[in-house]
């Protein structure tokens, strides 16, 4: 879908009633997108959606195939949209509450946070994702300008966030700490999950001491590796943990646990 087909599609949307703007987020808003990559479209609505008139969209661009829920249908964050497929792509359409990504804006100021269970989310649903995505989204309707504002508002990473993350690090330290418990009962699954959640709350971390907005998992370990404070070869190493975690020989389980203890602790001292 090129460009003039996008802000088409974004001005219908628009023009449903509830909907106060529409963005394009996920890796094609950062640059980052492969070929095959979605087409995320955030839907910013306040008070009533109008899910039908949505739903008539859809299936007039998409075919009669096209899947759009009401407000929550996917879980209480990730909330709610459409998935379509337009002229052979795929395209996602993710409600967004704006009066609730207000409210957690103005959590992340207070260095508050939380994470919340949620299908497609492994490491778990982070709420200060809603401010990176405003973060990092490319505005396509914005009527009011209330988004453009906000996204400016949001390019300047809360410093009390960052704070908070890096104290979440205890987290990852008993996940390690349990890692071993994993070992010793030979349940490489187990060991592997507490392993998983050690390196998330570690990377968020590592984003929030930089100042960098990580909206999920996806990638994460590889943007970690990127940022300027950020342990030597840490991708690299993180990579090496699981590999040998999933090596059927105890020892190097027990190995691979140690190496991610060392980096939760290298991860400590540079977020201090």
């Amino acid at each position: 879908m090129d460009d003039v087909k996008l802000r088409e599609l974004a001005g219908r949307l628009s023009a449903v009633d509830g909907v106060a703007g529409v963005v394009l987020g996920g890796s094609r808003a950062r640059g980052t997108h492969r070929p095959d990559s979605d087409i995320d479209l955030g839907l910013y609505y306040r008070g009533s959606l109008d899910v039908e008139a949505l739903r008539r969209l859809a299936a007039q661009v998409g075919g009669e195939g096209a899947e759009v829920t009401a407000p929550g249908g996917w879980g209480p964050w990730v909330n709610g949209g459409g998935w379509l497929t337009i002229g052979g792509q795929r395209v996602d359409w993710i409600y967004r509450d704006l009066d609730r990504v207000r409210r957690v804006w103005a959590d992340c100021g207070q260095g508050r946070y939380e994470v919340a269970t949620q299908a497609g989310h492994p490491l778990g649903f982070y709420s200060h994702a809603y401010a990176g995505e405003v973060a990092l989204c490319r505005v396509l309707e914005d009527p009011t300008g209330e988004l453009g504002e906000l996204r400016e508002e949001t390019q300047a990473y809360p410093e009390r966030l960052g704070r908070a993350l890096a104290e979440g690090l205890w987290e990852a330290e008993f996940s390690v700490q349990l890692a071993r418990y994993g070992v010793k009962g030979d349940d490489p699954a187990y060991t592997a999950g507490c392993l998983f959640k050690a390196v998330g709350v570690a990377c968020h971390a590592l984003h929030g001491r930089a100042g960098r907005w990580l909206i999920n998992e996806k990638g994460m370990v590889a943007s970690a590796g990127r940022l300027e404070i950020t342990p030597q070869g840490f991708a690299e190493r993180v990579g090496a943990v699981f590999a040998a975690c999933s090596d059927d020989e105890p020892a190097l389980s027990a190995r691979a646990v140690d190496e991610a203890a060392t980096l939760v602790e290298e991860v400590r001292a540079l977020t201090r």
